[in-house]
């Protein structure tokens, strides 16, 4: 069951029974933990909810662009400083990573680089021999293993790591670091303009209503506390 619920139904509890058996201090504590257990509840609702009549209540959804705004600069100020994309593309020992450009490479159509080299063949020397030989048709069983070895030479060039250094170098240049920072700030702002209030309401009552509930409980506890102390002076 719900630890605010439970904690509001046993100070209730404790106010009813010592109402009606003439129970002073239990009323007394009963009392002082549902008004401080249910104080703190309509301060956890008034976060998420807009109440009528209470100012400032509803302020996450209030505050909703200043809440995706917060997001923004804080992802750029903390994990996309220029420091850090230069960390993330060094390893412990400061060499460039290796980058994995395989699934990239696999996916990569190879063909304009086999028709291009048809092309130098035909407007070259050769073009002549080739055009008794059938022309550039004769080179099409070629096309398929020449795309492989293409690719298998571009993969190898890329793990190497020569490449990854002066890729990272390249990176790292003033004018390139500034673009990969503006490209970063753009898919940040795109991926926030998909949030709604309402989604952001679900996904921060996910992750702290529960823990916010514990107010509730010690809410209770706490005016328990001083509707003892209340009773006893």
């Amino acid at each position: 069951m719900n630890k605010s619920f439970i904690t509001n139904l046993i100070a209730l509890v404790l106010v009813c029974v010592g109402y009606f058996f003439q129970q002073a201090l239990m009323f007394s504590i009963g009392l002082f933990a549902l008004s401080g257990a249910a104080t703190n509840w309509i301060a956890i609702h008034m976060l998420f909810e807009k109440v009528p009549g209470l100012y400032g209540s509803g302020v996450i959804p209030d505050r909703f662009d200043d809440f995706k705004q917060g997001i923004k600069e804080l992802m750029l100020s903390q994990f996309f400083t220029a420091e850090n994309i230069d960390r993330f593309l060094s390893d412990a020992s400061g060499k460039a990573i290796q980058v994995n450009l395989s699934p990239v490479i696999n996916k990569t159509d190879f063909s304009p680089a086999y028709h291009a080299l048809v092309e130098t063949i035909e407007g070259s020397s050769f073009g002549g021999m080739l055009a008794m030989f059938g022309g550039k048709e004769a080179l099409t069983p070629l096309e398929q293993p020449f795309i492989d070895k293409l690719k298998e030479a571009v993969l190898q060039i890329s793990q190497d790591p020569q490449f990854s250094e002066a890729l990272r170098q390249e990176l790292e240049q003033p004018e390139h670091l500034g673009d990969v920072q503006q490209k970063i700030t753009l898919i940040i702002e795109q991926r926030l303009a998909e949030l709604t209030p309402q989604l952001v309401k679900q996904i921060i009552q996910q992750m702290i209503r529960k823990h916010l509930g514990w107010l509730v409980v010690w809410g209770g506890v706490f005016g328990g506390l001083f509707g003892l102390l209340n009773g006893l002076v």
